[in-house]
């Protein structure tokens, strides 16, 4: 077989581990869903049903599959299991398998900034999974759990010191700096509008987890994320909320979580982001040494 033929099947083949692969990590990210919120552990006992709490065989536990074969239901109660199981995993496995695209051939598919560090992929695998985490727990709870924010925080902290090329730094101090100061902007920011917005309107404006999420994710991925996230996730939430009301539904608008918000904009960032900051600032560039100005 041909080199260039040998590559590309080789990187199929890698292509369909790495779905696999985030498969499985979206099944244990639905344990951590469902037992973290609870104080469970996530580790013992194994997975079981929630209504008949029978322990789940191992071939009743394959990402996907399982939950096809038996059509969305328990095999021993017959309860139905809820598709949020299926779409975490399917989700997982998708945007896991999309940041592996940002370094496979070029051109890169679908528009993705390439990233410059294979070690980058693996930390956007965990900071992918820490928003799904995180988004999942909000919309049940209301809450984002301090294991993805605090933890999340500190964690890109220390990743960004080995792997300062995730911010673009070619030191361990460039990498320890930009990500403490996009944590800083990143929470700091959003402390400032909660204590605004708890003053003005005499009750809390934003949890506190909103602002902690918001500092992982300027720690994982730096200032220009930060302003990028606040400003997306605004017009996402902006227009939402519009479409409620537009719906009827506006009684619904307040028991909307902000984390959602946060998240599908961070997820841009990883996937487009640097692109779109790029193009944004050629909007307002001016050549001053052009004639008449």
């Amino acid at each position: 077989m041909p080199d260039g033929m040998g590559s590309a099947a080789l990187y199929l083949y890698l292509s369909v581990l790495i779905f696999g692969f985030g498969a499985c990590i979206g099944s244990f990210l639905n344990v951590c869903i469902y037992r973290i919120p609870l104080g469970l552990s996530v580790i013992k006992p194994r997975s079981h049903c929630p209504n008949c709490q029978t322990m789940i065989a191992w071939y009743d536990n394959v990402p996907f599959l399982s939950f096809i074969l038996l059509r969305g239901k328990c095999r021993h109660c017959s309860k139905d299991i809820s598709w949020r199981y299926f779409t975490v995993e399917m989700m997982t496995a998708f945007l896991l398998f999309l940041v592996w695209l940002k370094l496979g051939y070029a051109p890169r598919p679908f528009g993705f900034v390439p990233v410059s560090d294979f070690w980058i992929v693996p930390i956007y695998w965990l900071g992918v999974a820490g928003l799904i985490l995180g988004t999942f727990v909000d919309f049940d709870h209301m809450i984002i759990p301090d294991r993805v924010t605090i933890g999340g925080t500190i964690v890109g902290i220390v990743l960004s010191t080995f792997v300062p090329s995730l911010h673009e730094q070619t030191s361990s101090f460039g990498g320890f700096l930009a990500s403490a100061g996009g944590a800083v902007l990143g929470g700091g920011i959003l402390w400032s509008v909660a204590g605004i917005g708890a003053f003005v309107f005499k009750k809390e404006a934003m949890g506190m987890g909103d602002v902690k999420l918001m500092a992982a994710i300027g720690a994982f991925l730096g200032w220009r994320s930060v302003l990028f996230t606040l400003m997306i996730s605004s017009f996402v939430g902006a227009t939402v909320g519009l479409a409620m009301i537009l719906l009827g539904k506006n009684e619904m608008k307040g028991r909307i979580p902000f984390g959602p918000y946060l998240s599908i904009a961070a997820l841009l960032w990883i996937f487009w982001g640097p692109g779109i900051w790029t193009w944004y600032l050629n909007l307002f560039a001016f050549d001053l040494t052009a004639p008449g100005l």
